[in-house]
């Protein structure tokens, strides 16, 4: 990779523990002048991507904050608008413009930011191009398809100055930020190790045969980065998550909120050292992602003890399975964070957290969400917009680069079926040209994330 593509972790390092736990540290990036338009007037977001998330949280939510507007709205699929402009006209809200093709909405003068809730293989790619039009970008998770687009899109905020902002709502939750601060500050002893737990139950998707593209979708613009194929449903609404193409598999989407809480939890940026395992188990359908699967990630841990090293485990789950943590009653889909110290573990869970003290595992300290974190974190990036400041993100593009990151080396060490020995200074893995190669991919055509931002 040439000098364009590495990130170093000692810009990590260099945070302090504050920007740990999600409170605004250091400097602006390009200062705190207020170049924007003004923190009284009114910003205006566009939703692209506009089924499942994007309706129920980014259309829903940010038309309730204070003189924020949704401007516009974009999808491929033209049979969703009318059900979303009623939804307008019956909450009293101004109606948004309607746009299809994403490079017609960034050329609209009248937006100030877009919100995404695209496929994970779109995410990127809108991100860069929002940046060079000039437009700040909320991006939902997994912030990349590839650890390739996480340093272009850090690149990208940095060049044009704008707000790159990570969907991970956990980073803006005050229950989650005060167990980053017990953890930070010794509340557990030494924390050497965290667990991610994502086990969903997931049934088959069974399999869908080619077809014609249904009326009303633009299936060109749907497939943007990603090869050419033809329509069919289990590559398209939702099931996309269980291709390569276009998805990630579960570990880079439910995943992709655990593994943010663990690697944050744990003080860590980029692994040295990666493997996973696992397999499509049970079903025979369409599915290409692993279904089950274990990932082992070493961190050196410069202020440890011992071996001075600090272990990140992730598994996933999709059928029957046993109960891990303890938060309350165990719900049907076991999914959160459990950190492991040198005195106590704690249980992350549901907007809650709880620890257990020594080797009795006595209850210890506690907290509970209080405010819906979803919305907070909307208005997080809001603010930074309105600031012109980057520092004051919660969940930016540095941080969902290096937790995205940890997704992809997963991937790449099931797929390949070895460990991959990461050099977290050039973002490469070493000796090792064919896992190196799937740090990227081969773009089509127009939709192509560049080198040069």
């Amino acid at each position: 990779m040439d000098s364009q593509r590495r990130m170093s972790r000692r810009s990590f390092m260099k945070q302090s523990v504050k920007s740990a736990v999600g409170l605004p540290v250091g400097l602006s990036l390009w200062g705190t002048t207020q170049s924007w338009a003004g923190a009284n007037d009114r910003v205006r977001v566009a939703i692209v991507g506009i089924r499942g998330h994007g309706y129920q949280s980014h259309i829903k939510s940010y038309p309730s904050l204070a003189n924020v507007q949704v401007a516009a709205i974009c999808d491929i699929d033209e049979n969703l608008f009318p059900e979303r402009i009623k939804w307008f006209e019956e909450n009293d809200k101004p109606l948004p413009k309607t746009y299809v093709d994403i490079r017609k909405l960034l050329e609209a003068k009248d937006i100030d930011a877009i919100s995404v809730a695209t496929p994970n293989h779109w995410h990127s790619l809108a991100g860069v191009w929002a940046c060079q039009a000039g437009k700040h970008a909320h991006i939902e998770k997994p912030l990349t398809h590839n650890i390739f687009e996480g340093q272009k899109l850090i690149e990208a905020g940095r060049k044009y100055k704008r707000i790159v902002h990570h969907g991970t709502e956990s980073r803006s939750s005050q229950a989650y930020q005060q167990a980053v601060a017990l953890l930070r500050n010794g509340g557990l002893g030494e924390v050497y190790m965290a667990k991610g737990i994502c086990y969903k139950w997931r049934k088959t998707i069974e399999r869908t045969p080619d077809q014609p593209v249904p009326p009303g979708v633009h299936y060109d613009l749907w497939l943007g980065p990603a090869p050419k194929r033809p329509f069919s449903k289990n590559r398209f609404h939702y099931n996309w998550h269980w291709h390569w193409d276009y998805g990630n598999g579960d570990i880079g989407n439910q995943g992709a909120h655990e593994m943010d809480k663990a690697r944050w939890g744990l003080g860590v940026a980029l692994p040295t050292k990666v493997t996973s395992i696992g397999g499509h188990f049970m079903f025979d359908d369409d599915q290409e992602t692993a279904n089950t699967q274990i990932a082992l990630f070493e961190f050196p841990g410069p202020d440890g003890r011992g071996d001075k090293k600090k272990i990140l485990q992730f598994e996933v789950r999709h059928w029957i399975t046993n109960y891990e943590g303890s938060c309350g009653e165990p719900p049907q889909n076991n999914i959160g964070n459990i950190f492991y110290g040198s005195e106590g573990y704690m249980v992350m869970r549901g907007g809650q957290w709880k620890t257990y003290m020594g080797r009795k595992r006595e209850p210890g300290r506690s907290g509970k969400e209080e405010e819906n974190p979803n919305m907070l974190h909307y208005q997080n990036f809001i603010d930074a917009i309105r600031a012109n400041d980057p520092a004051i993100i919660r969940g930016n593009a540095e941080e969902g680069h290096y937790s995205c990151a940890l997704i992809h080396l997963a991937n790449t060490s099931y797929r390949l079926g070895r460990t991959l020995n990461f050099d977290p200074e050039t973002q490469e893995c070493m000796a090792d040209e064919q896992a190196n190669k799937m740090l990227t991919r081969d773009y089509r055509s127009p939709f192509v994330v560049p080198e040069k931002v």
